[in-house]
């Protein structure tokens, strides 16, 4: 991206080119997790207080989304496409590992992420897949362009208040970050405007999630990602800070943050959703003003108000 499209605020720090081996590694993943499944699910209900009935909806990274069973329940006559990034085109062989069962089921292509056409959808879904992106207003913008006037976003990702348990033993055990922090929903509402949506609305909820033991925690949060923090530790870790850090789990105390009220280790995940239009190009003032056309026929489509 070209130094002067930067946006005006990076939203954190991150190794940008971990999150890009993290993200190839997830898109690997037989399934999507669990938590992705129980987000999606608490995400549809929310569809039941928008009127819009759309004819085409694009499912951003619909592998980890685990959405498209939602989508086509509550919008049954819509086209609901797939959208993945570097996603291989209609036709062409799976790029998926020979070991992944991803390569051998047979689905529809998904959609390259750089290839979606312009202003054609009227819904843009997008489940616990924005904290994955380096910079948010870059995706923000292309959700922005991918989408039809009127059209509407609804997104959901992880906000700052998850894993507070796990950040409190590390900084108790003197290592640095396990994880990139999250973006505060708050901010993330000023990125939609930025990127150019109308009438933001943000909500979020702490979801919680308990493990009968260290090793089932760890299993589940690779699963779920990985340390991108750009002050992570530079390399590998041994087997033997593995074990302390299993030891260090299983001595946790409830009021560390690592404990349910019956005994089981857990942790805490905020789960911010988000949705917003995209408005009508707007037209500014100047002594030369240049119109796109594109924006032009969008502007004399649209009715009058009061006709």
């Amino acid at each position: 991206m070209p130094q002067d499209a930067t946006p005006r605020s990076t939203a954190r720090p991150v190794d940008a080119g971990a999150l890009a081996r993290i993200r190839q590694r997830l898109a690997c993943a037989p399934q999507a997790p669990w938590l992705h499944g129980e987000v999606a699910r608490r995400m549809a209900e929310r569809l039941t207080v928008v009127r819009l009935q759309p004819g085409a909806v694009l499912d951003w990274h619909a592998h980890l989304g685990a959405s498209r069973t939602l989508l086509r329940r509550a919008y049954p006559r819509a086209r609901v496409m797939a959208v993945e990034t570097g996603a291989p085109p209609a036709g062409s062989v799976s790029t998926s590992p020979w070991w992944s069962p991803r390569r051998w089921t047979a689905t529809a292509p998904a959609l390259d992420a750089a290839a979606v056409p312009a202003a054609q959808a009227q819904l843009l879904w997008s489940n616990m897949a924005l904290h994955g992106e380096a910079v948010p207003q870059v995706l923000m913008r292309r959700w922005q362009q991918a989408l039809a006037v009127d059209g509407f976003l609804m997104f959901s990702t992880l906000g700052p208040g998850t894993l507070q348990g796990l950040r409190s033993l590390y900084r108790q055990a003197g290592w640095p970050p396990p994880h990139a922090p999250f973006v505060d929903m708050h901010d993330l509402g000023d990125m939609l405007v930025e990127a150019g949506f109308a009438d933001p609305v943000m909500d979020q909820e702490t979801v919680t999630l308990t493990w009968a033991d260290p090793a089932a925690l760890l299993a589940e949060l690779r699963s779920l990602g990985g340390n991108a923090d750009p002050a992570r530790v530079a390399g590998l870790r041994t087997p033997r800070w593995r074990a302390l850090l299993l030891q260090r789990l299983a001595a946790a105390r409830a009021d560390g943050g690592l404990r349910a009220a019956d005994g089981r280790l857990a942790l805490d995940f905020e789960i911010v959703y988000g949705h917003a239009f995209k408005a009508a190009p707007r037209l500014r003032v100047q002594g030369t003003t240049r119109v796109d056309v594109d924006d032009l026929r969008t502007m004399a489509r649209r009715p009058r108000p009061g006709t």
